[in-house]
């Protein structure tokens, strides 16, 4: 099936909010332009259509493709007597609503209807618009014409630097340049044909039958075959969603993961949607071609080593079916080497998402521990701390929270009674060492940088070979990005308001390991889980202040670097932080999920291997 998730709503902006999009009321040098107008006309070298608004009629063109499905039904017409200027684009999109046109691709015809401009998932959303055709009308004149050739998307025809800039304002009113930035070339191509020839893939088909490829195949690319995302500077503009026209029963979309290769000529119009972008909806597919490499296991530790993972478990509730705990197990016995200490992220409570007051969530981590034990892995036991009931943020009802698993046989978890979901866990002097006022314990749950968000979860773990040992692990599980405007959004630079909540909890998280260190300047601690932003975001820069800790994600090669693959990017959203003392840590991203088209979760789970 295509795409549903590339459907539109037959929503937009109405004709007297386009026209003031435009520049206010019509005037008559614009009402006469709409009369005789080619598609370049109604495309104008700007974002939005300087005929927005208006009625055009009898406009010329050939129809490249048709969409024959959902609610968004309709079909795109290009010019194929463009105009001299690059920035026009030469093709529209014709709205059909419900309603299947009765058109065919070669169809040469006239068109008419009025000129809008549609904001995918509302104008409040931040993202661009599509100009398109409303209330349509056309008259077929022929049938049989050839298509447009399609514009090749390569290194030289996109530009290295992403957007222009608007300091944080929208960039619809600067005229396009398309030969300067990515995205003004992206939409001085809307809706027209465009092609990649043996496009690397560098997002796996997800569940809406989409996935992300690259024009630029040696830009960034990770040591697996990915484009990375290595500063905000650098988006990566060769990247474009390919989803299908093309019906499933003729050509199954293809299941791709990072690596492998669309062989060949894909092509099709560029349409822009709000997950994602600009979005190559192929009446062309190439054909797939498997370059991905395999799963990565990760080494055992050695006996005078303690191995603590990160693994971000994506929303696990006894209601999740038994085949993800079961593939959980599997990676945590054999791809992980059975970790001695592991820091859980999104675990839901015993009912998941039903929101009726439960916040335990034993049922979910026995499942879990059940599952590891059949797959041969050791009998872990567990450390958590409930919830206040809807008050840390995520699916609702669910109740996520972070959790310590350990292995008894080689750690062991120092119990002090006292934590619980409100009470702030305090670093205490310990005759030269450090110990908790409470273990597990939540690090200043009441402050407001925990707002609708997970609380950190402290533990004091030793091994068991080392028994005066101690190592303070904190589970983290930082505010999402929701809210932030994408890259591709109309304003630029787009605004990242969830990283200010982030910083802060990143504040508060370095208080209390510059207080551990205070106390025991040799104390180890280890800081992981799912922090929700990079390696150079302030928030990380916040974490590691004062030289406290060191992000272990820095000392990987630079191409190694991401566990978690968005739109396309190759980035890092899981950490693993060590404080002075562990200056040997041997640290390993596992790459078993985000690369991949099946997948257990959509994290890549990390391990540390430390020697206390």
């Amino acid at each position: 099936m295509p795409s549903r998730r590339s459907l539109r709503r037959p929503v937009a902006v109405s004709a007297v909010a386009c026209a003031a999009l435009a520049g206010g009321l019509l005037t008559a040098a614009q009402s006469a332009s709409a009369a005789g107008a080619r598609i370049h006309d109604i495309q104008g070298s700007t974002r939005i259509s300087p005929l927005a608004g208006q009625q055009v009629s009898e406009v010329p063109g050939t129809v490249t493709a048709v969409r024959s499905f959902g609610s968004a039904r309709g079909f795109w017409v290009q010019d194929p007597r463009p105009d001299n200027d690059p920035a026009t684009s030469e093709a529209v999109f014709v709205f059909t609503g419900k309603e299947t046109p009765k058109v065919a691709v070669g169809d040469a015809l006239t068109f008419s209807g009025t000129v809008s401009e549609y904001y995918p998932g509302g104008k409040d959303a931040g993202l661009q618009s599509v100009t398109e055709i409303t209330g349509a009308t056309w008259r077929v004149n022929s049938s049989g014409a050839p298509v447009p050739a399609a514009f090749k998307l390569t290194p030289s025809s996109v530009p290295n630097r992403y957007a222009p800039t608007a300091d944080g304002k929208s960039i619809e009113s600067l005229k396009l340049r398309p030969g300067s930035y990515a995205l003004d070339r992206y939409e001085s191509l809307e809706g027209m044909r465009v092609s990649v020839s043996d496009a690397p893939v560098v997002g796996a088909t997800n569940t809406h039958n989409e996935l992300w490829a690259t024009a630029e195949p040696r830009h960034q690319r990770t040591a697996r075959g990915g484009t990375l995302y290595r500063s905000y500077a650098d988006p990566n503009g060769g990247r474009v969603k390919v989803t299908s026209l093309i019906p499933f029963s003729e050509r199954p979309f293809p299941v791709a993961d990072v690596g492998d290769k669309l062989t060949g000529t894909t092509a099709g119009p560029l349409d822009y949607d709000s997950f994602g972008g600009y979005s190559l909806q192929a009446t062309e597919l190439g054909t797939l071609t498997d370059h991905g490499p395999a799963p990565e296991t990760t080494r055992k530790q050695k006996s005078d080593e303690l191995a603590v993972a990160t693994y971000n478990v994506e929303n696990l509730a006894p209601t999740t079916p038994q085949a993800k705990f079961d593939r959980l197990a599997k990676a945590l016995v054999h791809n992980l080497s059975s970790p001695d200490v592991v820091a859980l992220e999104e675990v839901q409570d015993d009912n998941g998402a039903k929101d009726n007051g439960v916040v335990t969530a034993g049922e979910t981590l026995t499942k879990l521990t059940d599952a590891i034990k059949a797959a041969g892995g050791p009998a872990y036991e567990w450390r958590q701390i409930d919830p206040v009931n809807d008050q840390d943020g995520g699916q609702p009802g669910g109740n996520i929270r972070v959790a310590f698993l350990f292995n008894p046989d080689r750690a062991s978890f120092t119990d002090v009674k006292g934590g619980d979901a409100t009470t702030p866990v305090q670093v205490v002097a310990d005759h030269g060492r450090a110990t908790l006022s409470a273990s597990p314990g939540r690090i200043a749950p009441a402050d407001p940088a925990w707002k609708a968000s997970r609380k950190p979860l402290v533990g004091q773990f030793s091994l068991k070979s080392r028994p005066d040992s101690r190592v303070f692990v904190i589970a983290n599980h930082f505010n999402s990005k929701g809210g932030d405007q994408g890259l591709d959004s109309r304003f630029q630079p787009p605004a990242r308001s969830s990283e200010t909540q982030r910083t802060a909890q990143a504040r508060l998280v370095n208080a209390f390991v510059k207080d551990l260190l205070a106390k025991d300047p040799k104390a180890d601690v280890v800081v992981a889980g799912d922090l929700n932003d990079y390696q150079f975001s302030p928030a990380l820069k916040s974490l590691t202040a004062g030289g406290v800790l060191t992000d272990q994600v820095g000392r990987l090669p630079a191409a190694e670097r991401y566990g978690y693959v968005y739109n396309g990017n190759s980035q890092v959203l899981d950490h693993m932080l060590t404080s002075r003392r562990l200056t040997r840590a041997d640290y390993d991203i596992v790459h078993i999920n985000a690369e991949y088209a099946d997948q257990a979760s959509d994290h890549d789970p990390q391990v540390l291997r430390i020697k206390p």
